[in-house]
């Protein structure tokens, strides 16, 4: 019993991985892919390597790829928000006040400070 205590010890880092290298519903990429721009074969993909200080010309190009995909993702959470809200409100009716309708109005006391 202990030797798989300490096996689901270490499981949590590698679900966490494989759950953010899934793609979204939303906007049909993974984590990864929106946050650095690349799916990593492995955890080692994402180590951190010195960048020289000078911008190179593939800085600039990897720059206008990752602003591109951003518009992507944006437009597509948007798109994703408003069938959510569509299909939210399918069901609701709606309701227009006329001038000289009677509607009733539930005016609590937290509203009037005294």
């Amino acid at each position: 019993m202990q030797s798989n205590s300490k096996v689901l010890d270490l499981l949590p880092p590698y679900a966490e991985y494989v759950y953010n290298k899934a793609p979204r519903k939303t906007y049909r990429k993974s984590l990864f892919k929106v946050l650095y721009g690349t799916n990593p074969l492995s955890s080692l993909d994402h180590v951190l390597r010195v960048v020289d200080e000078k911008p190179s010309a593939e800085a600039s190009k990897r720059v206008k790829e990752i602003q591109k995909l951003y518009k992507q993702v944006t437009t597509r959470i948007e798109k994703s928000n408003f069938s959510y809200q569509a299909q939210a409100n399918k069901h609701k009716k709606r309701r227009v006040c006329q001038p000289r309708d009677l509607v009733c109005i539930h005016l609590r006391k937290e509203c009037f400070p005294s």
